[in-house]
């Protein structure tokens, strides 16, 4: 049979409605060129669902989700095809009146473009339509399949189906139709009135008289002679705390990458201007073909280009990288501000009124390089935890109520996460040992006097790429003066001419003006080097209208000396490992909860001396549970941590590890557990710990035992065994021992059964004696007290052939990984299996 008309796909919809009572568009619509269009509006008739729309063959294509699409591929969520509507149908809001067909009112949820992974009408017509969504909340890849082989007649059930890419989330952990009610056009739900819009000059309506009745007495702003030329972006003030009084700030976060305006003028040309009033538009063509598609004129954007790196976060030197190749149609335009619209000045329009003008705007014409940086009503204290633990840089935090200028404002202002800003580089020292390019770069901010002042230098962050590139440009800026104004002592360096500017993460700044464990994070190119001064942290000012509230939000635990470097490596403080601990609170403490824990102490930090404390002194930390003595006789009591409490005030005492044993302490004579710890020797590559790691995994799977994996933070991985209680810590220490003599004996090349760096060079001795009586493996969450303090993950089997190394997450990347969480190892408490079964297989004996 051939394709369907247009008029003939839209009879169906067209007999079901009387258009003289109902508001929904008749017809009309068009494609718009180079794109297909998707819809999701939201549906409260008879009974609350989605209606799930698809642009294909001048139609969209439709179906009812009852309960609406979610981003977990295990949730499989039911869609019944109906009939198809106008394209137009993807503007309507609105109620359909009484009595009519779909009564009820409409939102639209989310929209924007879609496309076919392949032949879509071919795969629509053999039941499953598999497709890419680029909208403002549902994004990625999905599937429609149908449930019943041929098509039916009428209303075919389907499922809608989130396919598994970084764009995926657990619904416990995210819900996205619970997270995001509102509509993407007018920021309303769906049972809400509608409110008043200020309408744009781009879109008139055809009926001039209803125009003027549901016009506002007057647009927002005032309106403006002309266009500037240019105009100065507003810059935050970086801060030390939160503001006092939080429901006086609207709260977004900190993007890094470049800041950008955009200038579209009356006709519609776009300039796209850097905060130094360079014009880049030749350099982001994909960018300004976006911007030009948006139906305004005379308008100013604001806002900050990055480039996503594969779990969403911004990453600089990615941005870098699509400039340096020419390659910037990856390049997406984060918007937080319209300075001025359709020709109207809104710089004395407060800020609030100012992003729900441009919300409307981006909602209206989705472009997925067009995205609006939203607000988020949480305290800042978690949003500034949540945003590290996603791997942003920090937030910006606006004073509701206040204008748009030109300036640096204590209105705007900067919270990070970790101590970073901009240098001049005004030298660099030779490399030392296989290194290639240069050592170390020497760094330099501008006083007030406008001389150069050196802060000292970075020699890490770099991979053989950078060092070759900046090399590059370092020889073309060869200078034989010193450009400091005092030459630092005792450095023997080639001088450049202060033109380069670097951004540099670090621990803390000396008393001598110096930085301490410092890492190199990227060039930037759209800062003049002489604009480049030392960021002061300053207390957010008070709102002179407004009296100040005493008391500002506290955090959970108390921390001394917050800011001591513990890390020389990573330059982690002892506050950010509290935090650490903190963020990882809910997903540490299920592994800690009812077992005896030892504690690694580090009072001088990572490379200082270490104490392991098993059991109770005669100071206790508050929260840390002391067990009965009975359990370890003969010695003082065993340690417990069941509470968010107890974890952060270990932390607090300097504690870095924690250790958990194989018993819980209800049971403590007999383990419910087996840790196999792969401990590899000297010249073992990754990829050869990545195979032993499978094979360990192969003979406990013969066995008939389920293991679960993780790395360990450090140089080896764990393999963990669910058990019954059934047998005493002799028994189980020496199944174990069997089992990796079995390996040492049946792959000799690999494995090991004996411990010790002479024994193992080359091989992996699988440590068997973590089974023993008191013996205690790094809980999974645990930091080690190891140079970049990795952390130890559980991960799932099918992700060993992707990791890059056991201490592939440390305390600074974490937030990439949280969204997994304990996923991995949902099944352990049910997958416990009696050892009698694998013993004999073996021939193991007691």
């Amino acid at each position: 049979m051939g394709r369907q008309t247009e008029s003939e796909a839209l009879a169906p919809y067209h007999r079901k409605r009387d258009f003289k009572k109902t508001p929904e568009p008749q017809a009309g619509g068009s494609a718009r060129r180079g794109a297909l269009s998707f819809v999701v509006q939201k549906h409260h008739a008879s009974r609350l669902h989605y209606d799930f729309r698809l642009e294909l063959d001048g139609t969209l294509k439709s179906w009812a989700v009852p309960k609406g699409p979610c981003l977990d591929p295990t949730v499989k969520r039911m869609a019944v095809h109906v009939e198809d509507h106008p394209i137009s149908y993807a503007d309507f809001e609105g109620t359909i009146p009484p009595k009519q067909y779909g009564a009820g009112t409409v939102i639209v949820w989310d929209r924007g473009d879609w496309v076919p992974l392949g032949d879509a009408r071919q795969q629509m017509a053999e039941g499953k339509l598999k497709f890419e969504l680029r909208g403002r909340k549902l994004r990625g890849h999905w599937t429609l399949v149908r449930m019943h082989g041929k098509a039916a007649e009428k209303q075919e059930p389907w499922l809608l189906i989130k396919e598994r890419d970084p764009e995926a989330r657990p619904i416990g952990e995210y819900d996205v139709v619970e997270a995001e009610p509102d509509s993407v056009l007018t920021g309303r739900d769906v049972d809400s009135p509608p409110p008043v819009t200020y309408q744009r000059k781009a879109e008139p309506a055809a009926d001039e008289a209803s125009v003027k009745a549901a016009k506002p007495a007057e647009p927002p702003g005032r309106e403006a002679k002309s266009l500037p030329d240019m105009l100065a972006p507003q810059l935050a003030t970086l801060a030390s705390e939160p503001p006092p009084r939080a429901d006086e700030w609207l709260y977004e976060l900190k993007f890094d990458g470049y800041r950008l305006l955009a200038r579209i003028d009356e006709k519609g040309r776009v300039q796209c201007i850097t905060r130094n009033g360079h014009d880049w538009t030749s350099k982001l063509p994909a960018l300004a073909k976006a911007l030009a598609n948006l139906r305004v004129r005379s308008t100013w954007l604001d806002g900050e280009i990055v480039v996503d790196n594969e779990h969403g976060a911004p990453d600089f030197q990615a941005l870098q990288n699509a400039f340096d190749r020419g390659s910037t149609s990856s390049i997406v335009y984060w918007l937080f501000d319209v300075p001025f619209l359709d020709g109207r000045d809104l710089r004395s329009v407060p800020v609030e009124q100012r992003r729900d003008l441009l919300a409307s705007l981006l909602a209206s014409d989705p472009d997925p390089l067009l995205r609006f940086s939203e607000s988020f009503d949480a305290s800042p204290r978690d949003l500034l935890a949540s945003s590290a633990r996603i791997g942003f840089e920090g937030i910006i935090g606006k004073r509701r109520g206040s204008v748009y200028v030109s300036r640096r404002s204590p209105d705007w202002i900067k919270l990070k996460n970790q101590r970073r800003q901009e240098f001049v580089i005004g030298g660099y020292t030779a490399p030392k040992g296989s290194r290639s390019g240069f050592g170390s770069l020497l760094l330099g901010v501008y006083d007030d006097e406008g001389a150069l002042q050196y802060c000292g230098n970075v020699g890490t962050g770099f991979d053989a790429g950078r060092l070759a590139d900046i090399k590059a440009r370092l020889d073309k800026v060869r200078s034989d003066e010193c450009p400091f104004a005092k030459r630092p002592a005792g450095v023997k360096a080639q001088w450049v001419e202060p033109q380069l500017v670097c951004e540099v993460s670090f621990g803390e700044w000396t008393d001598d003006g110096r930085i301490r464990h410092s890492v190199f994070q990227g060039l930037r190119t759209d800062k003049p080097a002489r604009e480049i001064r030392r960021e002061t942290v300053s207390a957010p000012e008070a709102d002179p209208a407004k009296p100040a509230r005493q008391g500002a939000v506290a955090s959970k635990q108390r921390v001394t000396h917050a800011d001591r470097v513990i890390d020389a490596e990573s330059g982690v403080t002892k506050g950010e490992l509290v935090a650490y601990y903190e963020q990882v609170s809910e997903l540490i403490l299920p592994h800690l909860k009812g077992r005896p824990v030892s504690l690694v102490r580090a009072p001088e930090g990572v490379g200082g001396e270490l104490f392991f404390q098993k059991h109770a002194k005669k100071t206790e930390l508050p929260g840390v549970k002391r067990l009965d003595a009975s359990l370890d006789r003969d010695h003082d009591p065993l340690l417990q941590i069941d509470t968010e409490r107890g974890l952060l005030s270990a932390a607090q005492m300097n504690v870095i590890e924690l250790h958990t044993w194989n018993a819980t302490s209800n049971s403590i004579d007999k383990p419910d557990r087996m840790t196999f710890d792969l401990d590899p020797g000297e010249g073992v590559q990754w990829a050869q710990m990545q195979e032993a790691t499978l094979l360990v995994h192969a003979i406990l799977t013969e066995l008939g035992l389920v293991p679960f994996l993780k790395t360990s933070g450090g140089k080896g991985m764990h393999v963990i065994v669910p058990v019954r209680r059934q047998y005493d810590w002799d028994t189980v220490k020496g199944f174990s021992q069997a089992v990796v003599q079995h390996l040492a004996r049946v792959i000799p090349d690999r494995f090991v059964a004996k411990s010790g760096p002479r024994n193992r060079v080359g091989k992996i001795f699988v440590d068997y004696l973590r089974n023993g009586f008191g013996a205690t493996t790094v809980a999974a969450w645990s930091a080690r007290s190891r140079p970049g303090l990795g952390v130890s993950v559980p991960v799932a089997w099918d992700e060993l052939p992707g990791l890059t190394s056991a201490s592939q997450w440390n305390v600074r990347n974490i937030g990439r990984r949280l969204p997994a969480g304990n996923t991995p190892w949902d099944p352990i408490a049910r997958s416990a299996k009696a050892l009698g079964p694998a013993m004999r297989m073996l021939g193991y004996t007691r």
